[in-house]
């Protein structure tokens, strides 16, 4: 994968991230878990949406150093890109959709959750760093020795709890997320992942797509080779 396609790639999947936090907030129907945080933060202190994710964010960043996590400059770029775009993309979505009826609520939920999915694997497709909440979780992961679902299950519950408590959404549309995102990050990570070659490149190949056979005992039986496909 080329810088170029790995600078743009990153950009456009923070931006597709942000755009579906924005939708699942607009449709009203419960954010992410960590945007129902986010959202009672900003209904207590009136502060831009932006601000609290940025601020959240470098919280979650100082709470590496003693778990000696290290962070790419894709995890910078995560900070600094979602920050500047969730509130541009909260007027656009409201500006799109003043007044979501039960229909539009719907649509905005699970379109949300299958735009984060799609960004998800486009950001970690270039292997540049993860993003502040899952270094945290990771970090988390190898100092406790727990597994991935019971520390990332733990980390939701709380900051859904907290969130709602503080006046955040809590709806069908969080559990969705929950059990949804996960697939829809599976289905469409190869899309985005660099792929391995077939063969390597000074291999000659024959006109059926299998490496030509060695011209060294010619006696010996062929055994035709296995493709093998990124996963």
């Amino acid at each position: 994968m080329s810088p170029t396609r790995r600078t743009l790639q990153l950009l456009l999947g923070l931006l597709g991230y942000a755009s579906s936090m924005a939708m699942l907030l607009h449709a009203g129907q419960g954010g992410m878990p960590w945007d129902v945080l986010h959202q009672g933060i900003v209904r207590r202190t009136g502060l831009p949406f932006g601000v609290v994710v940025v601020t959240l964010s470098a919280l979650a960043l100082l709470a590496w150093i003693p778990l000696r996590q290290r962070p790419g400059w894709g995890t910078l770029a995560n900070v600094v890109v979602i920050g500047l775009a969730i509130d541009p993309a909260l007027a656009l979505v409201e500006l799109l959709v003043p007044a979501p009826g039960v229909a539009a609520s719907v649509a905005l939920a699970v379109g949300g959750v299958l735009l984060n999915g799609l960004a998800t694997s486009a950001y970690l497709g270039v292997r540049l760093g993860p993003g502040p909440r899952d270094g945290l979780m990771t970090g988390l992961v190898a100092r406790t020795g727990r597994s991935v679902r019971v520390v990332r299950t733990a980390i939701e519950v709380v900051v859904v709890a907290v969130g709602w408590a503080l006046g955040g959404t809590l709806g069908w549309a969080t559990l969705l997320y929950a059990l949804g995102v996960g697939p829809v990050v599976q289905a469409t990570a190869r899309w985005f992942a660099p792929r391995r070659p077939l063969a390597a490149p000074s291999q000659p190949f024959s006109g059926a797509g299998a490496p030509a056979p060695a011209r060294a005992a010619p006696a010996a039986p062929q055994v035709p080779a296995q493709e093998t496909t990124a996963g």
